[in-house]
């Protein structure tokens, strides 16, 4: 700020007030100059009279007229002060800077508060760092406008005639409006969130969509079509009803948007909630919005549905999650970070789980371990808990073709394997142990041999996990073995490499967890697919090719803080 004034002539050095002063006299513009401490901190626009506001936004605010040619010419001296540059430059470099920086650059003096009102400047933040590129001043003759795709989108009931009945006059709006009143204001809510619904969980996308910031719930395709896109529903958004003033609209429901309200509780938590539930009922009450979900949810009827536990799993899950309506608190979940060492890209995966359906399982890689943890969940193994874990240490032989239809030949394997993993871990905690004693009896000296065994058990691990893979075909015929069950028989029938693994199974409710043998088999860099050889079924894992914005975790601790923490909220 004092660097600031310094240049504009407004500091507290004499010398310079003095050629300010003396400038601004040559220049009869000397009010221009002067300190502004009225400023509102909140907004650098400031609030000029309502004839300053109706101005054309290409027009620079606090502009003065160019000098007479006479002080031009070679021997003009270089300007000495921010306010003696043109203000068209003026607009290009306060638009170059973080929106955030600009209420305080606005405090520096009136002439700068002035240009700050040019709404070019708010236009370049908002593209800059929201992505907003939707032009306010020619909504009225756009082919395609913001406000005529939301209204399709959400309501498509409504006639193209009443756009403006329904949604807001942007005739007026401003950038700077839209970015201190909408944008910076729910800024922290932007980004993926995970939903608290009981072990069902959910994935929440937070997105700025033209003039809106959109809350679209991401939902897995129909069972047991794994490889197709994920669908997506509204749940909430956020816009300018007028200026100054953002509105949260509920989009839960059949009804249309109507009045909800969105509350930051703390850091990577909010919680929302429908002021107008009635919204949400039909007029064929719970049985009418039954079969409405069911469609929605699984793309077929009841009748269709021949399974009677299945029938009662999804009845369960309507009972349940109904009761929300939409009131719910959300915990920001992070993409897990990539390494070039991983076996294929981290991320989201969409995964078939018998009668439960289609559920998203989020894969990341830890060392030698990858995890598979359940962004969506059952009453079984709720959301939050982690399905798989794939050891890269112990990749698997599989047999020929032929043998590998034997599933006990499969069986075979993998418990050998097993009691390895077995074996290996209670080496390594005999060796911890003794480590502990050493260094308990004082005797560091002697401690450093056994911790050096050890790195150098773990380096011929990694050796020979990286000559396996070396030595592994580019691709192997695949087929699961008799009896194994699969949702959809429609897998690939060649992969790349396969490892030991453990799955958690469990009974309804979460009880007696147990984690169990399997095989993990890699198929290409966007599928994979686990056996559970307890329960004799095979799971189909597609990954989720959606550009998700804002969910970069800052760092690898602060995902693993996230992993810890949605695990341990999981019921």
């Amino acid at each position: 700020m004092a660097v600031c004034a310094r240049l504009c002539g407004v500091g507290p050095a004499r010398g310079c007030r003095r050629r300010g002063a003396a400038r601004e006299q040559r220049r009869g513009g000397a009010a221009d100059s002067e300190p502004d401490t009225d400023t509102d901190p909140e907004e650098a626009g400031g609030g000029g009279g309502a004839g300053e506001e109706d101005e054309d936004e290409e027009r620079i605010e606090g502009g003065r007229p160019a000098p007479p040619p006479a002080e031009a010419g070679p021997a003009a001296r270089a300007p000495l002060s921010l306010l003696e540059l043109p203000p068209e430059l003026l607009v290009q470099i306060f638009g170059s800077l973080p929106g955030t920086d600009l209420p305080s650059l606005a405090r520096v003096c009136t002439t700068f508060r002035r240009i700050l009102r040019t709404d070019t400047i708010w236009r370049r933040r908002c593209r800059e760092e929201y992505g907003v590129c939707e032009n306010l001043r020619k909504l009225e003759i756009t082919g395609v406008s913001c406000r005529d795709v939301y209204a399709k989108r959400i309501n498509p009931r409504v006639k193209s005639g009443r756009f403006m009945k329904i949604l807001p006059d942007y005739e007026h709006m401003e950038y700077r409006d839209v970015y201190t009143c909408l944008l910076h204001r729910y800024r922290h809510i932007l980004g993926l969130w995970q939903p608290d619904i009981g072990p069902y969980g959910g994935l929440l996308n937070v997105v700025v969509d033209g003039l809106f910031i959109i809350g679209w719930m991401y939902l897995p395709p129909h069972d047991p079509h794994v490889d197709d896109p994920m669908r997506f529903k509204p749940l909430f958004r956020i816009h300018l009803m007028e200026r100054k003033c953002a509105t949260v609209e509920c989009m839960y429901g059949h009804k249309g948007p109507h009045n909800g309200h969105i509350q930051i509780v703390k850091k990577d938590e909010f919680s929302t909630k429908c002021n107008q539930t009635d919204h949400h009922r039909m007029s064929g009450g719970r049985q009418e919005e039954f079969r409405t979900w069911l469609r929605e949810e699984w793309g077929r009827t009841l009748e269709d549905i021949f399974h009677e536990h299945m029938q009662e799993l999804i009845l369960m899950k309507f009972i349940y999650t109904s009761q929300y309506d939409n009131c719910l608190t959300y915990r920001r979940i992070y993409l897990p970070p990539n390494s070039p060492d991983d076996l294929i890209k981290p991320g989201l995966f969409k995964g078939t789980y018998g009668s439960h359906g289609l559920e998203i399982v989020m894969l990341s890689f830890h060392g030698k371990k990858a995890k598979g943890t359940k962004i969506t969940g059952d009453p079984n193994i709720p959301a939050g808990q982690q399905t798989v874990e794939i050891d890269l240490a112990h990749p698997l032989q599989l047999p020929d073709i032929e043998n590998l239809r034997d599933f006990s030949e499969l069986s075979r394997i993998v418990l050998e394997v097993q009691e390895q993993v077995r074996r290996e871990e209670q080496e390594e905690e005999q060796r911890q142990e003794e480590e502990d004693r050493s260094q308990q009896a004082a005797s560091q000296p002697a401690a450093q041999p056994l911790g050096g065994e050890g790195a150098k058990g773990e380096e011929t691990a990694a050796g020979a996990e990286g000559v396996a893979q070396d030595k592994a075909p580019a691709s192997q015929p695949f087929v699961l073995p008799m009896g194994v069950i699969s949702r959809n028989e429609d897998y690939p029938r060649t992969c790349r490499i396969c490892f030991y693994g453990t799955g958690l199974i469990a009974g309804h409710g979460f009880t007696s967890p147990e984690r169990t043998p399997g095989v993990f088999v890699l198929f290409d860099d966007d599928r994979f697919g686990f056996i559970w050889l307890e329960l004799k079924s095979f799971s189909l894992y597609s990954r989720i090719k959606v550009s998700f914005q804002n969910a970069e975790a800052p760092s690898r601790e602060a995902f693993d803080e996230m992993l810890k923490n949605i695990q341990s909220l999981a019921p």
